[in-house]
C-alpha cells in the first residue's frame, strides 16, 4: 500500500493519473500534502501523456486545508498557510497549463483548496452524491487555489459570489447545473466513465486536442497565475489575524466535542480548507 499522500500512475491507454491517495485524512492539505501535490503535478506535466485524469482515493475527493496542521501556530499561522497554498498553487497552474486534456473525477466532499484543484480540469465529472462546498469565509479565511479566479468565468459572478460568501453546498447536480461540474453521474458509474472519458481522449485527434485546448485558454495564464499570487498572500495575511485564529480554533473544538480529542473523525466531517 503506498504511503505517498499523492501519486502518478500510468496507464496503457495513453492516459497519465495524478492521484489524491490519503484518504484516512480526505486527501487534505498540510504543508507535505502539498508539496507532494506540486511534484507530482510537474512530474504529470513534464509527460502528461495523451490525457490527465485527476482523481482520489477513498470516498472524498479533498476537503482542502488541514486546519488542524493550521492550529495553534500563533504568529508563524500566516507563513505556513501561505507555503501550503503556494505549493498547491504551483499544482493548479502545472494542470491548468498541461498541453492535454484533463479530466477530473469528484466524489463526496470537496472543499476549500480542493474546489480550485477540481475545477483546474477541463473536463469535470461529479458523482451525484459529491458535495461543494467553499467553506473559507467560515473560519475567516479567503479562497485559494485559484477558486476565486475560476468560479466567476465557470458559474458566473452573481453565482460565484453567493457560493463563496454563503459557503452553500451543491450537490454534484447542482455542480452540473451551475456549471462546476461537465456532467454528474451516478456513484458507481464516476471512475469508469472519468476512465472511459480520459482514455477515449488519450486515443483522439492529439495536436488537434493539443491546439483546441490552447484556444479555449488563450492567455489567460498570466492572469491565473497573478491571481493565485494575490489570493496566497490574502489567506495567509488573514490566517494571522485573531478572527481566523479564533474561527479555526472553534471549528476544531467543536469537531472534537462530537468525535473525541483523540482519533481523526471521518472525511466528511473533517472539512476544512486550503
Amino acid at each position: 500500500m503506498s504511503t505517498q499522500p499523492v501519486r502518478v500512475v500510468h496507464h496503457p491507454e495513453g492516459v497519465v493519473e495524478l492521484r489524491l491517495d490519503d484518504p484516512g485524512r480526505g486527501n487534505a492539505l498540510d504543508l507535505p500534502t502539498a508539496e507532494a501535490l506540486r511534484d507530482r503535478a510537474a512530474e504529470v506535466a513534464a509527460d502528461p501523456g495523451g490525457a490527465v485524469l485527476l482523481r482520489s482515493s477513498g470516498p472524498v475527493f479533498c476537503v482542502g486545508g488541514d486546519l488542524r496542521s493550521f492550529a495553534g501556530r500563533g504568529a508563524r499561522t500566516g507563513a505556513y498557510v501561505h507555503a501550503v497554498a503556494t505549493a498547491a498553487h504551483a499544482a493548479v497552474m502545472a494542470l491548468y497549463e498541461v498541453p492535454v486534456p484533463v479530466v477530473t473525477a469528484v466524489r463526496g466532499a470537496v472543499a476549500g483548496g480542493g474546489i480550485g484543484l477540481a475545477l483546474a480540469g477541463d473536463i469535470v465529472l461529479a458523482a451525484r452524491s459529491a458535495r461543494f462546498r467553499l467553506a473559507y469565509t467560515a473560519v475567516g479565511l479567503t479562497p485559494d487555489c485559484g477558486a476565486s479566479w475560476l468560479l466567476p468565468r465557470l458559474a458566473g459572478p452573481r453565482a460565484a459570489a453567493e457560493l463563496v460568501l454563503t459557503n452553500r453546498v451543491l450537490t454534484g447536480d447542482d455542480a452540473e447545473r451551475y456549471g462546476l461540474a461537465t456532467r454528474a453521474v451516478d456513484d458507481d458509474d464516476l471512475d469508469r466513465a472519468a476512465y472511459r472519458a480520459a482514455a477515449g481522449l488519450a486515443t483522439g485527434a492529439g495536436e488537434a486536442l493539443r491546439a483546441a485546448k490552447g484556444l479555449l485558454r488563450g492567455d489567460t495564464a498570466d492572469d491565473l497565475r497573478r491571481h493565485l499570487v494575490g489570493e496566497a498572500r490574502l489567506i495567509a495575511d488573514l490566517a494571522d489575524a485573531p478572527e481566523a485564529q479564533a474561527r479555526m480554533a472553534a471549528f476544531l473544538a467543536a469537531r472534537d466535542g462530537r468525535h473525541g480529542r483523540d482519533g481523526r473523525s471521518t472525511p466528511r466531517e473533517s472539512e476544512s480548507v486550503s
